[in-house]
């Protein structure tokens, strides 16, 4: 049969998975209407099927998780990812709690309760100190052990900042000590966590995590030749987008060796609708030839993905299948569908693993994710999220081109058949 466009999901109620599509941009208000039907038409539906009212798991979690939304979302990526660590200490958890929470009330001049968070976060770590370093690794634990020292002074340096009731100079003295938890949290990772199933040996994998930079630029037919920013006007978007080995190896490592082989250097974006920006598809944005291959192909056939989700609190990726369809219903996922720009692997609808080279930046929007219903987590891969400059990829249209695609720092944990 032909070759089938694999999409991003869709915002049709008709359409809960995904479908064939070149939408273009449209109202931001109908969309968001769109899509607040579709979640109650979703629930309703499983209602009138008789099937088991949604379970527990699906009420407002901690901030790390899928099914919280609204005001309590966690949408920051970098968080997100630190989460998303195969780690389980309790102690450096708490200290990154602490801190976050520190970010946000300092923008929000909630100053007595940022500084108590700043003194809780340095009364854990002088008391639970010893216990975090066990949870390293010899290899690393020296490295752990500067990061711990460092991080004292950067708490110390905090609560000054946050005493002087400095907004910006508290988030800035904020970035340098929850950097440093990060640096001290990957160093308790030890070897990598899982086997992936040896049916996928023949795949690349992505042992760790990767970043990569895409350029992306204005299009030969577009009428515009640059890019609108809030505001400012760039002859090109830059973007830096990490991509989780830990939760997608399979997803990760067939994007890293794309990446490498410049496959997508040149790649018009096929799909831009205030949803999803989404490309991958070499035969490029109306496909003239519909039986031609819709995916990267390597020696002669075509190279597929399968569909990847790692539910949270569980010891390794599902493959092959939902959540749903594996007794995960509702469940969180590790890297979840949570921040603008997350970056999500396209598929067929009805084929769970038909992935290949088509992929999507989510343009995240908790409003469109009410509380319970995120009907992403779990039904398609997230590998990665975009950590530099991802609100410049609402400015991309549809025929705009990724001028370049780059790895800058992984490339050594790829491993290739």
């Amino acid at each position: 049969p032909p070759a089938a466009r694999c999409t991003a999901p869709s915002a049709s109620a008709s359409a809960l998975t995904m479908r064939a599509s070149n939408a273009r941009e449209f109202d931001a208000a109908a969309r968001r209407d769109l899509l607040r039907a579709t979640a109650g038409f979703a629930l309703a539906g499983a209602l009138e099927l008789g099937c088991a009212p949604p379970p527990a798991a699906w009420a407002a979690q901690s901030l790390n998780k899928a099914s919280s939304a609204g005001s309590a979302v966690n949408k920051d990526p970098d968080s997100l990812l630190r989460y998303g660590l195969p780690i389980s200490q309790p102690d450096i958890r708490s200290i990154q709690k602490e801190l976050e929470e520190v970010k946000g009330n300092s923008l929000k001049s909630y100053w007595s309760k940022a500084l108590s968070n700043v003194r809780s976060a340095r009364a854990t770590l002088k008391a639970k100190g010893g216990k975090i370093l066990d949870a390293v690794a010899q290899p690393r634990r020296s490295d752990a052990t500067g990061y711990v020292t460092k991080l004292e002074a950067a708490l110390d340096a905090l609560e000054a900042k946050v005493a002087s009731s400095d907004s910006e100079a508290a988030v800035s003295a904020y970035e340098i000590a929850i950097n440093l938890v990060g640096a001290i949290e990957e160093a308790m990772v030890s070897g990598f966590p899982f086997e992936i199933p040896e049916e996928y040996a023949a795949l690349p994998r992505l042992l760790g995590r990767a970043t990569v930079e895409l350029v992306l630029s204005r299009g030969p037919r577009s009428e515009e030749k640059s890019f609108d920013v809030d505001g400012e006007l760039k002859p090109t978007i830059r973007v830096v987008l990490l991509l989780d080995g830990y939760n997608a190896p399979l997803t990760a490592g067939n994007f890293v060796d794309l990446v490498k082989k410049g496959f997508y250097n040149g790649m018009e974006v096929q799909r831009s609708d205030g949803f999803v920006v989404q490309t991958g598809d070499p035969r490029g944005i109306e496909p003239t030839d519909e039986s031609a291959p819709n995916g990267y192909v390597q020696d002669g056939k075509l190279r597929n993905v399968p569909l990847e989700v790692f539910p949270a609190g569980t010891k390794s990726p599902v493959y092959g299948a939902t959540f749903d369809e594996e007794g995960y219903g509702g469940a969180a996922a590790t890297i979840p569908f949570q921040a603008y720009g997350a970056l999500g692997m396209a598929r067929e609808e009805y084929s769970a693993d038909s992935a290949s080279s088509q992929w999507f930046w989510l343009l995240f929007d908790s409003d469109l994710t009410p509380a319970g219903k995120n009907l992403l987590d779990g039904r398609y891969t997230c590998f990665g999220y975009t950590i530099e400059n991802a609100d410049s990829l609402r400015a991309v249209k549809v025929g705009d081109v990724i001028k370049s695609a780059k790895v800058l720092s992984g490339g050594d944990k790829l491993v290739t058949p």
